[in-house]
């Protein structure tokens, strides 16, 4: 088995696709560390009319609550959205009340917000280059027939596919801390893992339940979003794997989860309308989210809901596709 995945992991490397990734990821990190950094610039500068590091951040946030107050206003606005409206509130209050800055740059901060933004479509599409080909590119390539003429059983050469993909996938979600923290640490000049940030907010009643939340450091905060991260990661390279092997070719493989994961984005605008939605993988994927409570408040769905149902999701798309793969009678 070992050999089988090393064997598989040096198929991906010769296709060059972790320097596609390493080049991707670098792009868009500088581009986000550098809008990040100018957003960061601007704001100070509206509010505090300062250039020091030190600066006074409680009349930005002060501001933003009355932002947000505002809002609520609106005579059509949504009740699910009205609801993380008043979270955010209760949010920054707590900010207030225990003096936590939410404002501040740094490299630690700077990667945190990253895999949170990223989950639902930058960190997937990255998985969609490995995984979607997985065995579809064995047909495309018209290299099953020969693969499948070696002594070893089929489900050792699915599980070695499989499991290769799995180890792509975590050094893909390392790769991501790693850039993204070196290029944090070059435009913000700080590390900030010693930095506190609250977390376990809790939804009870539409209403923050403050009995939750503890204060921790960033380097763990950054443990636990990342460990999400690559949860994420495998569950869409199991579905991806899945599909590579119903559809037998590589662009409708990729195809196919690029519209799912778009679709995601769409059915999230209409959630409260649809409820059925929230049973979609892609809809589930805002799993960071759920350490900061920034997510937009749905009934029955947090992230024991949306955890378990990503798993089931990736659970039953391997099963199928083994039981697909194995009735296929791909030397015909």
């Amino acid at each position: 088995m070992i050999k089988l995945i090393s064997n598989e992991i040096k198929k991906i490397m010769l296709k060059k696709k972790l320097l596609l990734v390493l080049a991707i990821l670098l792009v868009e990190i500088i581009a986000f560390a550098y809008g990040e950094n100018n957003t960061n610039k601007k704001t100070q500068a509206n509010f505090t009319k300062s250039q020091s590091a030190n600066y006074n951040w409680n009349p930005i946030i002060k501001q933003q609550i009355q932002t947000l107050n505002n809002k609520l206003n609106f005579k059509n606005l949504k009740d699910s959205d009205r609801k993380s409206i008043e979270i955010q509130i209760d949010q920054y209050n707590y900010y207030l009340k225990n003096n936590i800055n939410p404002l501040g740059t740094s490299a630690a901060k700077f990667t945190g917000t990253l895999m949170q933004e990223s989950a639902t479509m930058l960190l997937p599409l990255l998985i969609i280059i490995f995984a979607g080909d997985s065995v579809s590119g064995e047909f495309s390539g018209r290299t099953i027939k020969v693969l499948l003429t070696r002594a070893v059983p089929r489900w050792k050469i699915l599980m070695s596919k499989f499991l290769s993909i799995i180890i792509i996938s975590a050094v893909v979600v390392v790769e991501t801390a790693v850039i993204s923290l070196i290029v944090s640490k070059i435009t913000f000049h700080n590390w900030g893992f010693m930095e506190p940030l609250a977390t376990g907010f809790k939804v009870s009643g539409g209403k923050i339940d403050a009995s939750n939340i503890m204060e921790i450091y960033q380097w763990q905060y950054l443990l636990l979003i990342y460990s999400l991260g690559f949860f994420i990661a495998i569950v869409i390279a199991s579905i991806s794997f899945s599909i590579s092997i119903f559809v037998k070719n590589t662009a409708a493989s990729i195809s196919i989860m690029m519209a799912a994961l778009i679709g995601g984005s769409i059915l999230q605008l209409f959630i409260d309308d649809w409820p059925f939605a929230k049973y979609f993988f892609s809809v589930n994927l805002r799993l960071p989210q759920y350490l900061t409570g920034s997510f937009k408040v749905v009934d029955g769905m947090n992230l024991t809901f949306s955890m378990i149902v990503l798993s089931v999701w990736a659970v039953v798309a391997v099963i199928a596709g083994i039981l697909v793969f194995y009735k296929q009678d791909v030397l015909v």
